[in-house]
């Protein structure tokens, strides 16, 4: 199959290296907002355009994979995409992902398309292992932690903060809950009880660093709700230490069965990441192959993971999964 690049930063780069370990897949073409002249792709001999050029190649692409960002990019181009390509993207913004669904979906439909939004790890295989084991376990509770992880989002909120040159953020569990959570007591967390953040933080020369750390630990919706850990350190340091970006976590739910409760159970889901980008972008390129299959067979439409046969996100046949994996 035919598969298509829009935007080309971190994700995008990762779609293009997965797709080398895909034989069902090759890459069509890239499309990018910034000046041609300033890109230049890994793979050869792949064409690359910018994004006003998708449209008109429609026909040249089987399945088009959006590596936008969720804040602005996703919300406008995922449906104006939808209309003319499959289509997949990793919109992450959850308390909007029904607001997004309902908008790729129209554009779907219209153009009588199949799209997977939301897919990755967190929505995705984490919504999964949340999904599966309420099924499984209706008399319990569930928990998901983060990390540790570079959260690009919350270094980016201390990269804007006046006097800072470059930031990265880690968000890790703390051992305690995780360690509470797994015991089977199914307790109540509060944010500051599951999570610290810890920063590390390069401050222009001469910058009131006491003014930043009060700054980044009182920021609302990123850091106020938890316990703060602020580091100064060297460009040449954060570099040397914090230049990648790996994440990961757990997904938990604690139940009971039996006639009162008697028997627990514990399930539990996790992922350690040496790249966020590169392993979402493997589970785009796992929802590509199942956008083309469900295309396929005239399926229409928006769709998330939980609507995704397993069987069409894998190389190979039913029967083949069923005598190596079943």
């Amino acid at each position: 199959m035919k598969i298509g690049i829009v935007g080309y930063g971190n994700l995008g780069k990762g779609v293009e290296a997965c797709l080398t370990l895909n034989p069902d897949m090759e890459l069509a073409a890239v499309f990018t907002r910034r000046d041609l002249k300033e890109v230049r792709l890994h793979s050869k001999n792949v064409p690359l355009y910018s994004l006003a050029e998708a449209i008109p190649m429609k026909d040249a692409i089987d399945v088009i994979i959006n590596c936008g960002g969720s804040a602005t990019d996703l919300p406008v181009t995922s449906p104006e995409l939808a209309e003319h390509f499959h289509m997949v993207d990793s919109y992450d913004t959850h308390a909007k992902i029904n607001e997004h669904f309902e908008k790729v979906d129209q554009a779907a439909r219209k153009g009588s398309k199949l799209s997977i939004i939301s897919g990755g790890w967190d929505p995705g295989m984490f919504s999964l292992a949340r999904l599966y084991a309420l099924a499984i376990l209706p008399a319990g509770k569930g928990y998901t932690f983060w990390g540790k992880g570079v959260s690009q989002g919350h270094s980016d909120a201390i990269r804007r903060i006046p006097g800072v040159l470059d930031a990265r953020q880690y968000t890790i569990p703390k051992q305690e809950a995780l360690e509470l959570v797994r015991s089977g007591k199914n307790p109540d967390l509060t944010t500051r009880e599951k999570h610290i953040r810890e920063c590390f933080v390069v401050a222009e020369e001469g910058a009131d660093q006491q003014a930043i750390e009060q700054a980044i630990k009182t920021m609302p919706n990123y850091f106020a709700d938890y316990d703060t850990i602020v580091h100064f350190i060297t460009q040449e340091e954060l570099l040397q230490k914090h230049g990648g970006l790996p994440h990961g976590g757990f997904v938990i739910r604690s139940g009971s069965t039996g006639w009162h409760g008697e028997n627990k159970h514990t399930i539990e889901y996790s992922l350690k990441l040496d790249s966020n980008p590169e392993f979402t972008a493997s589970v785009l390129v796992a929802c590509a192959r199942a956008a083309y299959r469900m295309g396929g067979r005239g399926e229409i439409g928006c769709r998330t993971v939980f609507d995704v046969p397993p069987c069409d996100l894998a190389l190979g046949g039913s029967a083949e999964l069923r005598a190596h994996l079943l």
